[in-house]
């Protein structure tokens, strides 16, 4: 979609780009060889000028150029372009950043390959892998899950950001992550639909009090999931940004969903339900 972009262009606006889009130009290297006639020479030159510096930041592969550019309703060009150097991301806490609440897990996935870092064990080596990416696709990440980790290592995290709390809340989902999941027909069934953010603070408690391997692994099928469903939530939502588009470009082909490394234990769930059944009000939603 970059490639059809020009409203991270200095002075042109929605109205400027439908108008040129309009008047049958709908890609940069078409307005390079033939500007519209209503744009005065000066502005021509300036489109041409940053045309020409956003192809090369495309090859060279500089998110952070039609990031700064862009407003939030608007991020969402960016991801066809840098697909393969975007990583889904999602981390799971003992609360919500108060003093002592640490990170338990944090699970990664690029769309190929599966990470997992938990607390004790491997935590630290996440903020070396994070490097490896441009771009990072979370919910809500850009109030809790990345402040949470800068505070955490002590570290900035200066990736292109695509919160799909915000994109999809312009295409008219809402809610929790699992409320738009749902919306979006890839609701949980089953144990995993039983665990949710507070329930995952009762998983790592329980792996942390017994050594309960069981409940760590339930803790991780559960956070890995998110980062699954994350690039099948952004696949949908850039295909249908591309409804609003007044001329047709080819839609994202459905991700192949990757099988998760862990998977819930219903044992381990139920044991901890019927242990804790008083704060059991809102599981699962």
């Amino acid at each position: 979609m970059l490639q059809n972009s020009f409203i991270h262009v200095p002075s042109v606006g929605a109205k400027t780009e439908n108008l040129i889009w309009q008047s049958g130009i709908t890609c940069m290297d078409d307005f390079l060889k033939e500007p519209p006639d209503f744009l005065s020479t000066k502005k021509i030159d300036l489109i041409c000028k940053h045309i020409k510096i956003s192809n090369t930041k495309i090859t060279s592969g500089e998110p952070e150029y039609f990031y700064s550019s862009l407003t939030s309703g608007e991020c969402w060009r960016i991801f066809k372009e840098f697909r393969n150097e975007t990583v889904y991301l999602d981390i799971e806490t003992t609360g919500l950043g108060g003093p002592g609440d640490i990170i338990t897990t944090i699970a990664l996935y690029d769309g190929k390959e599966i990470f997992h870092y938990v607390n004790g064990i491997n935590l630290s080596d996440f903020v070396h892998d994070i490097q490896k990416y441009k771009v990072i696709v979370s919910y809500n990440g850009k109030t809790f899950d990345v402040p949470f980790i800068e505070n955490y290592f002590g570290i900035t995290l200066s990736h292109t950001h695509l919160d799909l709390r915000f994109i999809l809340r312009s295409l008219g989902v809402s809610g929790g992550l699992k409320s738009c999941e749902f919306q979006l027909g890839i609701g949980r069934s089953g144990a995993l639909g039983d665990v949710d953010g507070f329930f995952a603070i009762l998983l790592w408690r329980e792996y942390k009090k017994k050594n309960d391997i069981k409940a760590l692994e339930t803790l991780l099928a559960y956070n890995i999931q998110d980062t699954i469903n994350l690039e099948y939530m952004m696949v949908w939502a850039y295909n249908e940004k591309l409804n609003s588009i007044p001329f047709t470009l080819k839609s994202l082909e459905p991700c192949i969903v990757p099988d998760n490394p862990f998977e819930i234990d219903s044992a381990t769930v139920n044991r901890i339900k019927n242990n804790n059944v008083s704060f059991g009000i809102g599981w699962g939603r």
